[in-house]
């Protein structure tokens, strides 16, 4: 069986705090006034704002963005000095982001791949001379991680990553350039200079994608430091075998437009009363904390004598009906008091000798908390105020609200079920008995994030649809179990349908009085996808923030949020869930593990072995290709592989928890991203919502749809297809075993995707022996030089647990049949 997945032992670091920067808003219902001096202003006034682009160094400077407050709009990606990306800022943000050292880049002034040969890096003579006394494998300075050819509408690119191992060195900088031949048997030519990408301090690899209209064959990579080497182009998703959809009588594009939670739920449950023999609802056992907020009001203000509260109830359940009144009264020397009528709620304020008010803010709001007949929860004074301003009467009562009730321009129709809800899981398969290996798709994590809704939406129907018609379909849902959260964040969703589109978090507050004004609303709820165990936040990995209004919000502990239990309770019970695809936008990449870091020196959590990182890439070509299938959209191989390499380190991921926990294969897609547009010649964006229509070879929800649920359906069959994979893997050591006149280099080679377990030392291989390892992170196997005679014992294992030969390696018998190669080195 497959070799078990334990859960990793993190280092434990202090918890990076960031600082409170707060929004500002206006008084009563609708507070207006100057800034408190230790907060700052939220671009609530939409003609106020511009979308900027920015550069920060790396994820710790993400955390730092974060934290202050910005909502990083969309657009992240890595570029050759950190990390590149969207605000939405005022002019006085801008300031603030400069001040930060963050660098706030012209219009169109972001990085982008030149197409141009630009003569490389000006190798000399002497590096050039170098190149025939090149050292031997093991000695290499520079080395080719990926070299990969594809077209998109009619164009053809060449991507290359390479390393140097003087990478690091900063003074002086070590170059690089990359050179291609146009064919086989060509020269090479054409030198480009490849981008030296760094994150948070650490050399990461030399990059660089160009257009070309002729496919190479081999490329020739060379430092400025004298190290040369070649290498052979691979395609990337190229020539793929046809979608589902080429079938003319496959029934596909069955989903109209976006959906918020109630349409998905319910159209969820219809499958399942529709098709009994296939389908069933399993609900989630947590609830969620709800589509409700306590009601409020801010009066006073925003200076030394505001005063914030909030009611008891719920909005929803009488927190609506409340009013709150200052009251002045004529006669001197007065003590404060409350009245309370119903659910109108009078502060007769105190007055002086000279029959003045006399009532501080603090005073006013410790009177609410304790006086109100239980309507008044909370009440404090605004954000880090003192509250020693002097309280001045109202000009009658003020009605506390949820703000629920007003709705965003272009919200749908109708109403939102107010208070918690209950999810359901759409659970699809013929046989779903636990036997078949499960995949859970677990959609809208983040609220604003709509087309994931969609495209798991559009996967269910063709599955129900085309079940008894296609063929394909049929093998899928017989040979699976699948579970589709169509929706994990429905009170986020909902309140990004219907107020605040930008809405990345759940709608749980769990702020302090400083940040718990109503005018940073729209800040509240946890980062459901930095709320779980592996990597976290709260262990001292980056990207997760401990400020309760940042967009990375982690939550006050670890699975603190109904949403991330309940994705727990279901891969535990459901034990045969093996895959899991956890669906975002709009980035445009698909990733798994490693996914978090420790930003002082880049530490990630453990990579995935060998085998699982080579099924990962396997899984992730076939996936892509039939994304590509659609119109042509080119998810890139830079945008490919371990998230925290590919994007930015998200502490307290899904992903982290489900692979080394319960030994998941739990991919991250962020569908959308950027299309080529021949037109340009440029990669055009998209956002987290783009309209529905749209252009159909660009920017729009409906192809975005299409084209990713072709992916997860491909998806499924890498599925089926490891549940059906009874076949033991293969292995070699090359060169091989043999007589050798001096030292060699040697390496594994395997016929699948399969972990190695091998020693030297003459012992009998086992599950507690070396794993055959990358030589570095997207890089391939480790080279071995033997210096010396040297037996090597080993056995691989493939992603579905078969192992060579049928070798135990947990017992100890007769047979030892595992694998064995000796190297003898001649003595001289």
């Amino acid at each position: 069986m497959r070799h078990i997945q334990r859960r990793i032992a993190l280092l434990a670091l202090p918890a990076l705090v960031g600082s409170i920067l707060v929004a500002t808003g206006p008084a009563g219902a609708d507070p207006t006034g100057p800034s408190a001096a230790t907060s700052r202003s939220q671009p609530e006034d939409r003609e106020s704002v511009r979308l900027v682009q920015i550069r920060l160094t790396g994820a710790d400077m993400l955390d730092k963005v974060a934290a202050a407050g910005f909502d990083l709009e969309h657009g992240l990606r890595r570029v050759p000095t950190g990390i590149e990306g969207e605000a939405v800022v005022t002019a006085e943000q801008v300031t603030e982001l400069t001040a930060m050292g963050v660098e706030v880049l012209a219009d169109d002034a972001g990085f982008a791949w030149s197409d141009q040969a630009d003569g490389g890096i000006g190798i000399g003579v002497d590096a050039a001379g170098a190149r025939a006394v090149q050292p031997s494998n093991h000695q290499a300075t520079v080395r080719i991680a990926r070299a990969d050819w594809f077209t998109t509408k009619g164009q053809g690119f060449l991507y290359v990553e390479a390393r140097t191992t003087e990478g690091q060195q900063a003074d002086p900088i070590v170059g690089m350039q990359v050179e291609n031949d146009s064919g086989k048997g060509t020269p090479f030519g054409f030198a480009r200079t490849m981008s030296r990408f760094v994150d948070s301090g650490q050399y990461m690899f030399h990059r660089n994608l160009f257009k070309l209209d002729t496919r190479p064959t081999r490329i020739q990579v060379t430092s400025s430091t004298g190290g040369v080497t070649t290498g052979v182009v691979s395609n990337w998703l190229e020539n793929a075998p046809p979608p589902l959809t080429a079938n003319p009588s496959y029934k596909s594009d069955f989903v109209d437009g976006y959906k918020h939670p109630q349409q998905l739920y319910s159209r969820a449950k219809e499958i399942a009363r529709q098709y009994p023999d296939i389908a069933e609802i399993v609900y989630l056992p947590n609830q969620t904390n709800g589509y409700q907020r306590k009601a409020q009001a801010q009066l006073g203000g925003t200076g030394q004598a505001a005063v914030v509260v909030t009611s008891a109830a719920w909005g929803h359940e009488g927190g609506n009906d409340i009013t709150v009144e200052f009251v002045d009264r004529p006669d001197a020397n007065l003590p404060l008091a409350v009245e309370v009528t119903g659910k109108a709620v009078r502060v007769l304020l105190a007055t002086d000798a000279a029959g003045a008010p006399a009532s501080t803010a603090t005073q006013v709001a410790d009177a609410l908390r304790t006086r109100s007949a239980g309507l008044i929860d909370r009440a404090h004074p605004y954000r880090t105020n003192e509250g020693s301003g002097i309280v001045a009467p109202t000009a009658g009562p003020v009605a506390l609200t949820d703000f629920l009730d007003q709705k965003r321009v272009g919200a749908p129709e109708g109403e939102v079920p107010r208070g918690p809800a209950t999810i359901p899981v759409l659970r699809i398969g013929k046989h779903r008995d636990g036997k078949k290996p499960g995949v859970l798709i677990q959609a809208q994590d983040h609220a604003r994030e709509w087309v994931p809704a969609t495209t798991s939406l559009e996967s269910a129907e063709r599955l129900v649809h085309n079940y008894r018609s296609d063929r394909e379909t049929k093998k899928i849902v017989e040979n699976t179990d699948i579970f589709f959260i169509l929706s994990n964040n429905p009170d986020g969703a909902n309140y990004s349908f219907y107020n605040f589109a930008s809405q990345r978090k759940n709608m749980t507050n769990h702020c302090p009085d400083a940040s718990a004004d109503p005018a940073q609303r729209n800040s509240w709820g946890v980062d459901l996808n930095r709320n779980y165990r592996v990597g976290s936040g709260h262990d001292g990995y980056a990207g997760g923030s401990t400020n309760c209004v940042s967009g990375t919000y982690q939550g006050p502990e670890e699975l603190s949020e109904p949403e991330s239990k309940n994705i727990i309770w279901l891969v535990e019970k459901y034990s045969n869930i093996k895959f899991m695809m956890s669906v975002h936008s709009n980035g445009g990449q698909l990733f798994w593990q490693p996914g978090a870091y420790i930003a002082d020196g880049r530490i990630t959590t453990p990579r995935p072995p060998l085998g699982d990182e080579a099924f990962y890439w396997q899984s992730a070509a076939r996936i892509l290709s039939q994304v590509k299938a659609h119109r042509e959209t080119v998810v890139t191989p830079e945008n490919v592989g371990g998230s925290s390499d590919v994007l930015y380190s998200s502490a307290g991921n899904v992903r982290e928890d489900l692979y080394y926990t319960y030994g998941i294969y739990a991919f991250g897609w962020e569908v959308g991203g950027s299309v080529y547009n021949p037109a340009t010649g440029n990669w055009q964006g998209g956002s987290f919502q783009p309209e529905w229509t749209g252009n159909p070879e660009l920017v729009s929800g409906h192809a975005e749809t299409m084209e990713y649920a072709n992916g997860i359906m491909e998806m499924f069959r890498v599925a089926a297809d490891w549940g059906k994979d009874k076949k033991d893997p293969t292995s070699q050591l090359v060169p091989g075993g043999g007589r050798y006149s001096e030292p060699v280099d040697v390496r594994f080679e395997t016929s699948e995707p399969a972990t190695i377990y091998y020693t030297t030392d003459g012992s009998r291989p086992t599950l507690e022996s070396p794993r055959y390892a990358a030589t570095e992170f997207r890089e391939p196997g480790q080279v071995f030089h033997v210096t010396e005679t040297t037996t090597f014992r080993w056995f691989s294992v493939d992603s579905a647990g078969n192992i060579e030969k049928n070798y135990d390696p947990t017992k100890t018998d007769k047979r030892n049949n595992y694998r064995t190669a000796t190297i003898t080195i001649a003595k001289k």
